[in-house]
């Protein structure tokens, strides 16, 4: 049997300013949680076969999902099904802070990226696949 695993978001949150960190993976989900620079953005991308569920802890922004646009704020929550195109920017002047939850991972297992640029980077090296089965 295994402990149980257990985060206050809010907290983890405030702790952590990194760009992506991976928080737990597991064999069929993971957890990110990710700070948003006031003016950035995740950047436009598709996961084609995972699935992406944000949480938004603090800060406002907006979601681009296939194409709509619209605001996100703190205690919203969007998903992105495999294979849709998003992207996510603060538009506010605080840090866009929120987790997200992949199913299957996406991310190397303890990931810490600490800019979006590290992140890009880390992904064009091939240093940010995700664990195998």
């Amino acid at each position: 049997m295994t402990d149980i695993i257990h985060f206050t978001i809010a907290t983890v949150a405030e702790q952590s300013a990194d760009f992506r960190r991976v928080l737990w993976t597991g064999e069929h989900t993971q957890l990110v949680i990710m700070t948003i620079p006031p003016g950035g953005e995740i950047g436009d991308e598709v996961h084609p076969g995972t699935d992406q569920i944000l949480t938004f802890v603090s800060g406002t922004g907006e979601a681009d999902v296939a194409g709509q646009t619209r605001p996100v704020a703190q205690g919203e929550l969007v998903v992105v099904p495999a294979g849709t195109r998003h992207n996510f920017r603060n538009t506010g002047a605080n840090p866009l802070v929120l987790y997200t939850v992949y199913g299957p991972p996406d991310h190397a297992d303890g990931a810490v990226h600490a800019t979006k640029e590290q992140a890009e980077a880390a992904e064009e090296a091939g240093r940010d696949e995700p664990p195998t089965a």
